[in-house]
């Protein structure tokens, strides 16, 4: 039970360190490089992303993004979002081990819709 009580506890400190970065890094412009011409990459899966995405996002699920990376343009700027930001931050580093240098972590993607659509107003 106390190691249970233990792993719940750093799953907690985990969830909350995401979350303060996650707030943090969309405070810090990922909505001036979407103005910019930055291309949302929905790394959830197919099914997923037709239940809801962001208009004009592109869908390359987690599970593929490593062969199918050789799609996407490395001289542009991207933002990886999923449903909760963890896959995010997964497709966000493999894409950095390929060589793309403008890749950034939106977390979910409807927290950054919420953020974009603020940001328009």
């Amino acid at each position: 039970m106390r190691n249970l009580i233990i792993a719940g506890s750093v799953l907690l400190v985990i969830y909350m360190s995401y979350r303060v970065y996650r707030y943090s890094a969309l405070d810090n412009g990922l909505d001036k490089l979407v103005k910019e011409g930055a291309v949302i990459l929905d790394v959830r899966t197919p099914q997923e992303f037709e239940t809801g995405h962001i208009k004009g996002s592109i869908n390359i699920s987690l599970g593929t993004i490593r062969e199918r990376y050789v799609e996407l343009d490395a001289s542009k700027t991207y933002i990886t979002v999923c449903s909760h930001g963890l896959r995010s931050v997964k497709a966000e580093s493999i894409l950095k081990e390929r060589g793309f240098k403008h890749v950034y972590n939106g977390g979910a993607w409807s927290d950054l819709q919420k953020t974009l659509s603020a940001a328009l107003k």
